[in-house]
């Protein structure tokens, strides 16, 4: 019983010990939500100006939108598809991710 009761407090104090260390290492990814620090502020100002022609390689990330009419947005052709994207929304080539036409959010 005694060898029992050593080994489960030898457990519990190596638990303690070791918690600390675990968290340390988490590099700061478990921020709450709405944490920014002053360089992501600075990466909020900036807006880019979308033209046709250009190459958006993430828009695959974001849901297309398929009530393009209450927006205004033309039927997209076969192969097209819109996304939002900031205040924009985006004519998106689905084969390419080329951007076909941009039209500003109301």
């Amino acid at each position: 019983m005694k060898l029992f009761t050593k080994t489960l407090l030898a457990a519990v104090a190596l638990s303690f010990a070791a918690a600390p260390m675990a968290q340390a290492q988490t590099y700061g990814h478990d921020r709450k939500p709405g944490y920014s620090s002053s360089w992501k502020k600075h990466d909020a100002n900036k807006r880019h100006h979308w033209r046709q022609g250009e190459r958006f390689s993430d828009w695959k990330r974001r849901p297309a939108v398929r009530d393009y009419h209450r927006y205004g947005l033309r039927k997209p052709a076969r192969g097209q598809q819109w996304v939002k994207v900031d205040n924009s929304y985006l004519l998106m080539s689905i084969a390419t991710g080329i951007i076909l036409g941009v039209n500003a959010a109301r």
